[in-house]
């Protein structure tokens, strides 16, 4: 099959494209840096600005449409011009994959747009499935303003599935490694209370559920990409804490990480929601990764990979 991804060149759509090449996929990558490109797939130049460009013949025919562009939240502090990139680059770039997929002779059956939990905002302990209300942050805000915009390509042709993703984790990329080196120097522990909910998912696991939307059917609309044992950030940090053989108590405070971070601190580190794949575990998808302690196993070795 072909399949399109936008941003494919990124901690998450460069594993999913060579998952998919490895399986035999026609993999095309929209990407605004081709040089970046792997052997394993074919990139295509594309500046989007809410059109569809020459690019969009690539959509036109292709069995799927997978959509992860936007630019990184966590890059730099939240300015007002900052936050507005943000937001700028995800509805561009989806609302050009929607003009393209619309206006194609033969539209892709599935289109599978990025998201994250942060839609629902700061939630304490609250238990949130996918049909928990959005949260009213700036976070919140982007999710929601993504998610409709990914919402205008659903037709009877093409079905629209929304990926909302919590905190990836793996070795090579992501948070993990800029959370990691304080517990290898002996001083990782907790950030701020530790109470709040951090939604995770091993990246094995993330790609799996985006392979498997593409050829489930039933999968439509927001689905959480989360472990279905979300942790609170101090279980979080003692999980990690038993991986590295390091210890983890000591605490971040919160004032030290608002200093340095500003709003981010609280979108991201000292907030969180308590996500769980509801929809996804109804319709059978089967976690390799289900809970923190044999994800981190598998990445650092202290265990074997996978279930049984």
């Amino acid at each position: 099959m072909k399949i399109v991804i936008a941003g494919g060149t990124g901690f998450l759509g460069a594993a999913l494209a060579s998952r998919l090449s490895g399986d035999g996929h026609d993999v095309v990558v929209l990407t605004r840096q081709p040089s970046h490109a792997r052997d394993s797939f074919r990139a295509v130049h594309w500046d989007p600005d809410g059109g569809a460009g020459s690019w969009a013949t690539e959509v036109d025919g292709a069995h799927a449409v997978v959509n992860l562009a936007g630019q990184s939240i966590a890059a730099g502090r939240w300015s007002a011009a900052r936050k507005q990139t943000i937001l700028d680059s995800r509805l561009r770039a989806t609302r050009s994959l929607v003009e393209a997929i619309r206006g194609a002779r033969t539209p892709p059956p599935v289109l599978v747009s990025g998201s994250a939990t942060g839609y629902y905002g700061p939630r304490d302990d609250e238990r949130l499935s996918e049909d928990a209300g959005a949260g009213s942050d700036f976070l919140a805000r982007v999710c929601s303003e993504w998610e409709a915009e990914a919402s205008r390509a659903a037709t009877p042709a093409t079905r629209v599935a929304v990926l909302r993703t919590g905190l990836v984790i793996e070795r090579d990329g992501g948070a993990l490694p800029k959370i990691a080196p304080p517990f290898k120097l002996g001083v990782g522990g907790p950030l701020g209370s530790g109470r709040q909910y951090w939604p995770w998912i091993h990246r094995a696991d993330w790609v799996d559920l985006a392979c498997w939307i593409m050829r489930t059917p039933q999968a439509t609309g927001p689905l959480n990409a989360t472990a279905p044992a979300p942790v609170t950030n101090a279980e979080f940090s003692q999980a990690l804490g038993r991986a590295m053989h390091r210890p983890s108590w000591m605490p971040a405070p919160a004032f030290a990480l608002r200093l340095g971070l500003g709003e981010m601190a609280d979108a991201l580190l000292l907030s969180g929601q308590r996500a769980v794949p509801a929809k996804a575990e109804r319709l059978g998808f089967r976690f390799r990764y289900p809970d923190i302690d044999g994800a981190f196993a598998a990445m650092f070795g202290t265990r074997r990979n996978g279930p049984d």
